[in-house]
């Protein structure tokens, strides 16, 4: 067998690594010689990470982080433009990159666990889009948020829709339209992270939040991140309606049974879980 045959069957890199800490998923992106650029290939590993996790009831939350100085810088420019010597100019091809990105985006929203993520340094374009699609962002002090593609002729129309589902509307709008650094401070005063810490930190706090929310019933945060999203594209009164039936049958399960009872009684709750 030729040497370039051998290349050919050689494994694909690991762009997305995962370690289990007790019951936490530490998610990381592992490009940091790209900039933990979202390739189609990288992308393609973090669904199939979501899918993993999705059927893991041994897992209660998830951290994602990222290797290197950079969270993410966004779509894999270099791979975009090398599809430009298609037939068609790529076309065919930045449709599937773009659907890709957006069922990888809606998989973490979709996830029954929470997901937290830890970012250091900057998180630009998707890399934001990515931030915004979590439930909660940690982020340390030197961390940026941005959305710069009006810079290269690009609206950054898809970060656009998880960016909008977390801050004001003038305040996407202006990430969006200036493409300027948003520092942490300010992206925590906005919405889109949670909490800023010293840099370095984000990792540590995020799985500290991991483990507190690992430590409830993992029916009632399941049931309830699945509430939250479906009730955010409800008109109000159809919102407390559903919201009413799910009530019902958190009720009825037999975790908020013993988390009432341990509660009055004064003890701490034995969870079933899910």
């Amino acid at each position: 067998m030729d040497q370039h045959h051998a290349t050919d069957l050689s494994p694909m890199p690991a762009f997305v690594l995962r370690q289990d800490v007790g019951g936490v998923a530490v998610v990381t992106l592992n490009r940091p010689q790209t900039r933990n650029a979202l390739s189609r290939a990288m992308m393609e590993q973090l669904i199939g990470q979501w899918d993993a996790l999705a059927i893991d009831t041994t897992i209660k939350a998830v951290v994602l982080c990222a290797e290197g100085p950079v969270f993410s810088s966004g779509h894999d420019l270099k791979e975009m433009t090398a599809c430009r010597d298609a037939a068609d100019a790529g076309c065919a091809a930045f449709d599937t990159i773009f659907a890709t990105c957006a069922a990888m985006m809606q998989k973490i929203v979709t996830l029954p666990q929470p997901v937290i993520a830890a970012v250091e340094g900057m998180a630009t374009a998707a890399g934001c889009q990515l931030v915004a699609s979590c439930d909660l962002a940690i982020a340390g002090e030197g961390a940026g948020f941005c959305t710069p593609g009006v810079h290269i002729g690009l609206f950054c129309s898809t970060p656009m829709v998880a960016l909008s589902r977390n801050v004001a509307p003038k305040h996407a709008m202006e990430m969006l339209l200036l493409g300027e650094r948003v520092p942490a401070v300010e992206a925590a005063r906005m919405g889109l992270v949670n909490r800023v810490v010293p840099v370095g930190q984000a990792k540590t706090e995020a799985l500290r939040l991991a483990h507190v929310i690992a430590s409830k019933s993992s029916v009632a945060v399941t049931v309830g991140k699945k509430a939250f999203y479906e009730q955010l594209a409800m008109p109000l009164s159809q919102a407390y309606a559903h919201a009413g039936r799910v009530m019902v049958d958190n009720m009825l399960d037999p975790d908020a049974q013993e988390g009432i009872e341990a509660f009055m009684a004064r003890r701490d709750p034995v969870w079933r879980g899910r």
